[in-house]
This record gives structure tokens, sequence and C-alpha cells, in this order.
């Protein structure tokens, strides 16, 4: 029952996560990504302004064609590792692999960040 219980919060808050990321920043969320806190927090003190990162197992390209068909502006060629797209302020950054900044271990899943920078 505990086991269900801490899932059922989890989910939740992964949720929450992405609710609160397309409400602050006006971006969908990529489908099933999940919400990567302490990411989150690393690239909005990096930024100075508002982050949101999120991590999924599919690849940069599904990805990126998921946000080409949302009507964000590609910036760029998209490539094998990496693509970005613009909406209005916000930015977009899909990464795989990508560096987690607190361990410095190369992580093999995909990253979206969606980043409104301070201005």
């Amino acid at each position: 029952m505990k086991v269900k219980s801490l899932v059922a919060t989890l989910a939740l808050l992964a949720t929450l996560g992405a609710a609160q990321a397309e409400e602050k920043l006006g971006v969908t969320v990529y489908p099933g990504a999940k919400h990567d806190a302490a990411t989150s927090n690393a690239v909005k003190e990096m930024a100075g302004g508002e982050a949101a990162c999120f991590t999924t197992a599919d690849p940069i390209a599904k990805v990126a064609a998921f946000y080409k068909a949302q009507g964000l502006k590609a910036i760029g060629e998209a490539g094998k590792e990496s693509a970005m797209f613009r909406k209005g302020g916000v930015d977009v950054t899909i990464q795989s692999p990508w560096m987690d900044m607190r361990t410095g271990t190369m992580m093999k899943t995909t990253l979206v960040s969606i980043v409104k920078p301070a201005r």
C-alpha cells in the first residue's frame, strides 16, 4: 500500500512540474517527459530567469518533431545530439546525451530544457 501511495505521489508531482512549467513559460512540455527538479534548479541559477527541465527516453528527432509541430521556431538545424527552438522569449533546448551537472555523469536519456532567461 505504501508503494502505491508513493508512486501516486511521484506521478502527481511530475504532473505538477509540467503544468507549472507550461503555465509559467507558455511552452507545452513533451508528453510523458519526467520533471527533473535538480537540473531545473541548476539551469535556473545559470540562466538567472525561469527554467524547467524534463527527461524522456525518446530520441531527439521525435522530441524535435513534437516542438516543430507545436509551431516553435527552429534555431539552426536539429542534429543527432541537439536541437533548439524558440517561442517568444522562451528557449527550448533538446540534448542527448547530456551531462548531469551535479555528478558530471553523462546521461543517455534526452533532456528537454525550457528556459526564459532574465532580460
